[in-house]
């Protein structure tokens, strides 16, 4: 990522009258990590949505996006339900990394023999695990991660975020958490909306 600073001024967003947030502005440095903490139903989802282009902000201005890559975990996983791991990840990736290394990172957080197997088969925690594997391996300069952790255990949750700090090492990474358990495993600043 580029070393300036991604500056978010004066941004609202409002649905049919009613407010979601207004005048939000932040300054976001590359190579950190921030836990966005609110209420649900504050604008968590909706400021990653005006991120990543999908909504407009009625009002205030974004810089510091233009050429970036973002890649994303949403809430619910979108993935190649059809497909196994490899073909899950390969789909981001592309040429990026050799199977073998994609066996690799992907044995880090789920069993061998689940590797090969369609991600229908899998339970919500490994569908969880596949998606956070897909958006940090994908070629990104900011990562963006609703609620990434709900659903894992104590033990895969801290493997799990492990690996998203040592591939996201450099990158901008914006999590939006209800734990502020998340916010110190990832050794990220809160911001609280």
């Amino acid at each position: 990522m580029k070393n300036n600073d991604l500056i978010l001024q004066k941004l609202s967003k409002s649905y049919h009258g009613q407010v979601v947030f207004s005048d939000l502005s932040l300054a976001l440095s590359p190579g950190n990590a921030y836990c966005l903490m609110a209420p649900s139903g504050t604008g968590k989802t909706t400021l990653f949505r005006i991120l990543m282009g999908l909504e407009t902000p009625d009002s205030g201005t974004i810089d510091g996006l233009k050429n970036l890559k973002i890649s994303a975990v949403f809430q619910e996983d979108r993935l190649l339900e059809g497909y196994d791991v490899l073909t899950n990840l390969r789909f981001v990736c592309r040429q990026r990394f050799s199977d073998a290394e994609l066996s690799a990172y992907a044995a880090a957080l789920l069993p061998q023999n689940a590797l090969f197997q369609p991600v229908c088969e899998f339970s919500g925690g490994m569908k969880r695990r596949v998606a956070i594997l897909r958006a940090i391996l994908a070629p990104t300069d900011i990562i963006l991660m609703d609620e990434p952790f709900t659903g894992l255990d104590a033990d895969t949750r801290q493997l799990t975020i492990d690996l998203v700090k040592e591939l996201c090492a450099g990158k901008l990474l914006i999590a939006a958490t209800h734990s502020e358990d998340d916010a110190e495993l990832l050794g990220a600043k809160i911001i609280h909306l």
